[in-house]
C-alpha cells in the first residue's frame, strides 16, 4: 500500500541536492507558484527494477552548529531519519571522516533503522581507496559513487532495494484504507477524526497547530477497514514561526505520498486558501484519491442555493482537480458525519477501479471517430491501442505512432472521455502515451 522511503542525509556540501535530482530524473526547482508544487520541494519519486520509492532530501547536518538555519535543517534530517524506511548516508570522499560524519553516523546508529552508506565525489578510478577509510564510522560496508557523473548509482541502488520489505505493510494492514486528513490548522481535522472513532483520540483545542504529528489509528465499519491519520496543519511559509511545527510538515507530506485517500478539510467560514491548493495539490501529483469537507457548515448562514454556490466557488478555485468529490460536514454537531466513509470508500472504489481492455479500446475507438486527434507539426497522432496496467491509481498506457504529436488539448479531451464513461469520480488517474509501430 505504502511505497519505501528512502532519506538522504549527511553534513553540508556532500551533493545530496546532486544526488537527489539525479536519483528524482530531473533537477527539481526550489520555487514554483503553482498549486500542488511545495516550495523548498524534498520529496520525489524514483524507480529502480521492480520497486518505485519515494526519496527525502534533507538539509545538511552540522550536530555542533549553534547556527539557527542550521539547527533547523538538523531538525528535518532527525524528522526524515524517523519517516524513513531506508537511510541513505552520504558523506565526501574528496575530505575523509570528519567530526561532523562522525555525528551523524551516531545519530543514525541510534535510529536502528538499515542504513546504507555512500562515498560521493569518487570521480576517478584512483580515488577509490578513498573509500576505505569510512569503514572506521561502523555504519557498514561503503559504496563509491560519483552523483555529478552518475558512476556507482546502480550498485547504490541495488543495495538500497535489498533493504526494503516487499511486505513493507503486512498482511492485516494491507486490508485498511489509508486515509490522510489534511488542511490547515484548527480547521477541525482531530475534532472530525475523534467524531468517527468515537473517543478523544487526539488532543482538540482552539490553539492552531496542537497536533504535531501525523497520528494513525483504526477504524473498522460497514464501509470496511480504515487506517485515520490526523496530519499536523500546514500554515503559509511566512507564518511557520515555530521550529517544531516547521518539521511538522515533513510528516504531512509522507503521510499523503502513502496515503490511499486524501481529505481537505476547509473551515467554511474562512474558504479555500492558497495553502489549501498546494496542500491538495501535492496529493493531486500523485493521482490520489480525494475528498474535499467543507467542515463548520453549521455556523454558516444559509438560504436554498448557499451550498450549490459555495461548491462552484470551490470548483473554480480547484479547479486542477475536477473530479475531486465534496462533502458539507460539521464535525462539531455531528451533520452528514456518518456520509465521510462512504463517500471515502466511493472514491477509493474508483481508485482501485479496473476495467476490460475490450471495453476500454471500444471506449478510445469512438471518442477518435468523434474527435479526430489534431495535427502537430507535420503528423496527426494514431492512437493504435490501449490498455490499463494498475491501479491506485488507475493507469492506462497507449500505444501511438508518435507521442510528440500528442496536444495537451486532447490528451485532456481523452481524460474526460474515460470520465465520462467509467466513473472516476474522487479519483486521479495516470496516462502514458508510448511508441509503438502500426
Amino acid at each position: 500500500m505504502g511505497k519505501p522511503i528512502v532519506a538522504i542525509v549527511g553534513r553540508p556540501n556532500v551533493g545530496k541536492s546532486t544526488l537527489f535530482n539525479k536519483l528524482a530524473g530531473k533537477r527539481i526547482s526550489i520555487v514554483e507558484d503553482t498549486p500542488g508544487v511545495t516550495r523548498d520541494r524534498i520529496y520525489a519519486e524514483a524507480e529502480w527494477l521492480k520497486y518505485n520509492f519515494t526519496i527525502i532530501d534533507t538539509g545538511g547536518i552540522e550536530p555542533e552548529s549553534e547556527d539557527v538555519i542550521i539547527s533547523q535543517m538538523r531538525r528535518q534530517a532527525q524528522i526524515a531519519i524517523e519517516t524513513a524506511d531506508v537511510i541513505l548516508f552520504l558523506v565526501s570522499g574528496k575530505e575523509g571522516i570528519t567530526p561532523a560524519d562522525e555525528e551523524v553516523a551516531q545519530m543514525i546508529r541510534k535510529s536502528k533503522k538499515p542504513v546504507v552508506l555512500v562515498v560521493n565525489k569518487i570521480d576517478r578510478l584512483k580515488e577509490e581507496e578513498n573509500v576505505y577509510e569510512f569503514y572506521n564510522l561502523g555504519i557498514g560496508e561503503p559504496i563509491a559513487i560519483s552523483s555529478s557523473q552518475a558512476l556507482g548509482l546502480g550498485d547504490m541502488l541495488d543495495r538500497i532495494v535489498e533493504n526494503f520489505d516487499d511486505n513493507l505493510l503486512d498482511e492485516e494492514e494491507d486490508e485498511y484504507i489509508r486515509i490522510a486528513f489534511v488542511g490547515k490548522p484548527n480547521v477541525g481535522k482531530s475534532s472530525l477524526v475523534n467524531k468517527l472513532l468515537g473517543e478523544d483520540r487526539n488532543i482538540v483545542s482552539n490553539i492552531p497547530g496542537t497536533t504535531r504529528d501525523a497520528i494513525d489509528s483504526y477504524l473498522e465499519t460497514e464501509e470496511g477497514k480504515f487506517i485515520l491519520v490526523d496530519t499536523a496543519g500546514i500554515r503559509r511559509k511566512s507564518k511557520i514561526k515555530n521550529e517544531i511545527e516547521r518539521y511538522s510538515v515533513v510528516r504531512t507530506y509522507a503521510a499523503i505520498e502513502r496515503a490511499d485517500i486524501c481529505i481537505l478539510i476547509i473551515d467554511a467560514e474562512q474558504g479555500i486558501s492558497e495553502q489549501d491548493q498546494k496542500i491538495i495539490g501535492y496529493a493531486h501529483e500523485m493521482s490520489k484519491a480525494i475528498l474535499v469537507l467543507v467542515n463548520k457548515w453549521d455556523l454558516i448562514e444559509k438560504d436554498n442555493n448557499t451550498m450549490n454556490n459555495f461548491k462552484k466557488k470551490l470548483q473554480v478555485e480547484l479547479a486542477f482537480m475536477p473530479y475531486a468529490s465534496f462533502l458539507f460536514i460539521s464535525a462539531k454537531t455531528g451533520q452528514r458525519v456518518h456520509k465521510v466513509l462512504e463517500m471515502a470508500r466511493n472514491c477509493y472504489d474508483n481508485y482501485n477501479k479496473r476495467i476490460k481492455t475490450g471495453v476500454l479500446n471500444d471506449v478510445i475507438s469512438k471518442a477518435v471517430m468523434m474527435k479526430e486527434p489534431p495535427v502537430v507539426g507535420l503528423t496527426r497522432l494514431k492512437i493504435y491501442y490501449a490498455t490499463q496496467t494498475g491501479v491506485k491509481p488507475p493507469t492506462f498506457v497507449f500505444f501511438v505512432n508518435n507521442p510528440k504529436s500528442l496536444h495537451f488539448s486532447y490528451e485532456r479531451y481523452i481524460e474526460n472521455q474515460l470520465r465520462d464513461s467509467f466513473d472516476f469520480s474522487g479519483t486521479g488517474i495516470k496516462m502514458e502515451f508510448r511508441e509503438r509501430k502500426e
